[in-house]
């Protein structure tokens, strides 16, 4: 892991139209790519574009989606762009009955303090997204549209 650095910037979240009212709320699910034991995520991307190849795996259900534009400041980011380790398809490893790789790399990040921690696409390298362990960090900026696949 790269040392801890401030990040000031804008992200964007795809969330069931339902949480337009919280829109910095945690993910739902009891693990995630990056949290699992009842820890705190909420996971953004730092493009439009980035925010819809991320929600593509999660698209067969029927729940309508909107785009949320946020902002993200925080003072201590870890960077794991670029690290293949944490581009894993979890879901897989996990179905298995093994515990996913990509907890210990934002395990350590939160050991060591982050408030987030920004990771590459798996599907597009090029796009960055970022896990955000303190959702106080976050703010509404809008305007919300919708989002359709």
């Amino acid at each position: 892991m790269r040392p801890l650095e401030p990040i000031d910037l804008a992200v964007w979240r795809i969330l069931p139209a339902k949480l337009l009212a919280t829109p910095a709320q945690p993910a739902m699910a009891p693990e995630g790519r990056f949290h699992h034991s009842c820890q705190i995520a909420a996971y953004a991307s730092l493009s439009p574009e980035g925010a819809g190849v991320a929600i593509q795996r999660y698209l067969s259900d029927t729940v309508g989606r909107i785009m949320v534009p946020m902002w993200l400041e925080a003072d201590c980011v870890a960077d794991e762009r670029g690290n293949k380790d944490a581009s894993v398809v979890w879901q897989d490893i996990r179905a298995t009955g093994q515990l996913s790789p990509t907890w210990a790399i934002s395990d350590f990040a939160r050991g060591a303090g982050a408030k987030a921690m920004l990771y590459s696409s798996r599907s597009r390298p090029d796009l960055s997204h970022v896990v955000v362990f303190d959702p106080s960090c976050l703010r509404f900026v809008g305007p919300v549209r919708s989002f359709e696949s």
